[in-house]
């Protein structure tokens, strides 16, 4: 055959050949037959529920008033609720979280508005803090003790003829002369000058001749943390834990960092007794009894403390303004009632404190335990500046402009310079960094991270500049990858 010839078909017979003559009529004709086995069956079904209906005491769904039975939907799969719909996040920090100078990164972010989880490295562990726990001890004073309040030094007419007690109420800013790196500190001169001109006045021609100290606002022997490191007391960064001081015992009282004593209260009553003027006065101690009150001087507020604490993290205030949350909570001001006092103070925030650790007010101890997620989550409050909060936020380091972290954000990480606004922490064994992150995207961030490690160095600042510059660069479209 050439491929010009068509081929004859070969006629059909039967069935096939009267389909073969006829397809448009057939085809209607089997539609139709599907049409109608469909309609009977639909017609069986409904019989069904007719019959079921005609009971009266069945109620079906539509019985004006009346529910569907539960039996109705027992053996129909219901489909769970869809979850909410999440946006897709591309920017990534992996590269600066993964940095080998942060040791062992743990980290929490978080968009401030939405309450969304966008960055979390074992962000729910607790975990040690450094000076990042000064944020809590801030807001618990804030809390317990308002941002108005004052520490008080008095001094009280003693029992017998010639004695005067000086009662310390927890204050180290009390300045004994020579410069303060307090500003508008109380002076213990002013305190002296004015007991002995009331003692004068109420007892005529009785000379002052002993000085009683009484430091038992809380108990003097309680002053040091076993864990904390004695270097932090000699090299200068941190006193011993007394109600009862001055200059935060340093032995410049006009230098932050400066060697501390072994006996703050004996230092104190030193420095009363040279401004009294008197020769031979004795010096005890012991505990005032409920005399008159021949003077007092007073501390600048709360807020002014806490803004000195956290700029400058001063741990000798933050562990006295602990001491003193607890005791006017009702907690004794012990260091083991820190446990107690500081979270119950934060409990009003709204922030869950159940897994908090509490061991110092500064962060100095490495048995401290704080998550991530709850300096992140406590942030969102300070930046809101509910509840005397705003005392607190404005007292945070700004990087590159204040406190801490003047000199940190530099390089490349200058972008964020002015917008982030947080608390540095470091011990030995950690450097930490919580705050605030106002976004290129004008997203408000918060976040935590802590650098754990023995033997991390101090390049771990750099990195966690680094890091949170990234985050600072991302904004809302971080990823946690």
């Amino acid at each position: 055959m050439s491929e010009l010839e068509v081929p004859t078909p070969t006629p059909r017979t039967g069935l096939s050949g009267v389909i073969g003559k006829h397809p448009t009529a057939w085809l209607v004709s089997a539609l139709a037959v599907v049409f109608l086995l469909l309609g009977t069956g639909a017609v069986f079904a409904g019989a069904a529920v007719g019959s079921a209906s005609a009971d009266p005491s069945v109620a079906t769904a539509e019985t004006p008033g009346a529910e569907a039975p539960a039996a109705a939907d027992a053996g129909r799969s219901v489909p769970p609720a869809l979850p909410a719909a999440t946006r897709l996040r591309t920017c990534t920090v992996s590269g600066p979280a993964s940095d080998p100078r942060l040791m062992s990164l743990k980290g929490y972010v978080m968009n401030a508005a939405t309450g969304e989880v966008l960055f979390s490295r074992e962000g729910d562990v607790p975990n040690r803090t450094g000076s990042v726990l000064k944020v809590l001890t801030a807001a618990a004073a804030v809390s317990a003790l308002g941002p108005d309040y004052r520490l008080t030094t008095k001094v009280v007419d003693g029992t017998t003829p010639g004695t005067i007690v000086l009662v310390g109420g927890g204050d180290p800013t009390l300045s004994a002369g020579g410069g303060s790196v307090y500003t508008n500190a109380p002076s213990i001169a002013d305190l002296a000058s004015r007991a002995r001109a009331a003692h004068d006045q109420a007892h005529p021609g009785v000379s002052i001749t002993n000085v009683v100290l009484d430091a038992s606002y809380w108990n003097p022997a309680d002053k040091w943390d076993p864990i904390w490191k004695r270097s932090e007391q000699t090299i200068g960064y941190h006193s011993e834990v007394t109600a009862l001081m001055v200059d935060g015992d340093r032995a410049d009282p006009s230098k932050i960092t400066s060697p501390r004593s072994t006996d703050p209260v004996g230092r104190a009553g030193a420095a009363f007794v040279a401004a009294l003027g008197i020769p031979g006065v004795t010096v005890s101690t012991g505990t005032a009894a409920s005399g008159t009150v021949l003077a007092e001087v007073q501390s600048q507020p709360v807020s002014s403390l806490i803004n000195f604490m956290l700029l400058t993290s001063d741990n000798t205030l933050a562990e006295n303004l602990a001491r003193v949350v607890s005791v006017k909570t009702g907690h004794g001001g012990s260091a083991a009632s820190l446990q107690q006092a500081i979270p119950a103070a934060l409990s009003g925030y709204g922030v869950p404190v159940d897994k908090l650790v509490i061991k110092d007010g500064s962060g100095l101890s490495e048995a401290n335990g704080v998550p991530p997620e709850y300096v992140a989550k406590l942030m969102v409050k300070i930046a809101a500046g509910g509840q005397n909060l705003s005392a607190v936020y404005n007292a945070l380091p700004v990087a590159g402009k204040s406190g801490s972290l003047s000199a940190r954000f530099t390089g490349p990480n200058a972008a964020a310079r002015g917008n982030v606004i947080a608390k540095t922490g470091w011990i030995d064994t950690a450097y930490t960094l919580g705050g605030v992150v106002k976004a290129a995207d004008g997203t408000t961030l918060t976040f935590a991270f802590y650098a754990i490690g023995d033997g991390i160095k101090d390049s771990a600042r750099a990195a966690l500049d680094t890091l949170t510059t990234g985050v600072f660069n991302c904004g809302d479209n971080l990823s946690n990858i």
